[in-house]
């Protein structure tokens, strides 16, 4: 995916609503269940996973450097529901068994062409599923990703524009193609 693609779908994403918003918005005030949900190697393969939908160019940082893994390891530990959480880990094991059935290897033993192949056949799937059935675990982990990236400091410093002092109010600004979005 291109830097300008996972900007408009930011837009998207952030404009509606995200999987476990209503206990985001509650404060994540689910009660604790005591059991650890993820593997010691889980945040590696998540920040993986996010660096193929977000990755490093000569402008800004990918994902990785943004820590995608840890963010949505908290975020799903402690806010998503336990349906949501279990659709969630399940997912990490279908990337690295779909990995091994097409290719042979694990996901993490990919090169960068078929890592990005195989997430955008998942991708395309998670498209096509509709809106009343439980949530696709990859548009999680890819709103996740995208959510993360773009609230964290490489970002929102590196990958926008980013004023930490509002000044005036300008109603209209000269944009000119290419620019990056504000933060």
């Amino acid at each position: 995916m291109d830097r300008r693609k996972a900007l408009l779908l930011t837009a998207g994403v952030f404009g509606s609503a995200l999987i476990g918003s209503e206990l985001f918005l509650s404060g994540c005030t689910r009660k604790k269940e005591g059991t650890l949900l993820f593997s010691a190697t889980d945040s590696h393969f998540l920040d993986e996973v996010g660096e193929v939908i977000l990755p490093e160019t000569e402008r800004s940082p990918g994902a990785r450097a943004a820590g995608i893994g840890q963010f949505m390891k908290v975020i799903v530990t402690d806010c998503y529901d336990e349906q949501e959480q279990r659709i969630f880990i399940k997912g990490i094991d279908q990337i690295d068994q779909l990995s091994k059935s097409i290719y042979g290897a694990g996901f993490l033993e990919l090169d960068a062409s078929q890592k990005h192949a195989l997430l955008l056949k998942l991708d395309n799937e998670a498209r096509k599923q509709s809106d009343t059935t439980p949530p696709h675990f990859f548009r999680m982990m890819k709103e996740l990703t995208l959510w993360g990236y773009f609230t964290s400091e490489p970002g929102a410093t590196q990958a926008l524009r980013y004023l930490p002092i509002p000044g005036e109010y300008k109603g209209c600004i000269p944009y000119q193609t290419g620019d990056k979005a504000w933060f």
